[in-house]
């Protein structure tokens, strides 16, 4: 039986998001976009709209955040519910919800964001997972 395992740019990109680092996510998942000619692309399309969504909330820009938050979602739509072992319908809500929680944008500065989505991974079918 075959082990597998997720790309470790995918893990990477987990970890940076999950401390906050919403562009240095973006750039480590923009390089498996590029690499992806398969189904996963647009899974990785949205990841990617989803970490820029909560990088333009930290830097004030609701209209570009509102918009891709939307985008992420329409992406991410036939992950649903679950894809590569991520919760693709607790991430959307918990995106979603930081963006509620941050409305109208706050004024103390990047970074303060309230409700900060995580992404918590199962390991994948008869593999083992490791960050990177």
């Amino acid at each position: 039986m075959a082990t597998e395992q997720y790309p470790s740019l995918y893990l990477n990109g987990i970890e940076h998001f999950n401390r906050g680092e919403y562009f240095d996510s973006h750039e480590v998942w923009e390089e498996l976009w590029i690499a992806e000619s398969g189904e996963d692309r647009r899974f990785y399309q949205g990841l990617i709209q989803a970490a820029v969504a909560l990088y333009h909330l930290e830097n004030g820009n609701l209209v570009g955040s509102r918009k891709l938050v939307d985008s992420s979602a329409a992406y991410l739509q036939p992950y649903r519910p679950q894809h590569r072992g991520l919760d693709v319908d607790a991430l959307l809500q918990a995106v979603r919800q930081c963006f509620n929680a941050n409305l109208p944008a706050r004024s103390d500065g990047p970074g303060d964001l309230e409700a900060r989505p995580k992404i918590r991974l199962q390991p994948p079918p008869g593999g083992s997972m490791s960050y990177p």
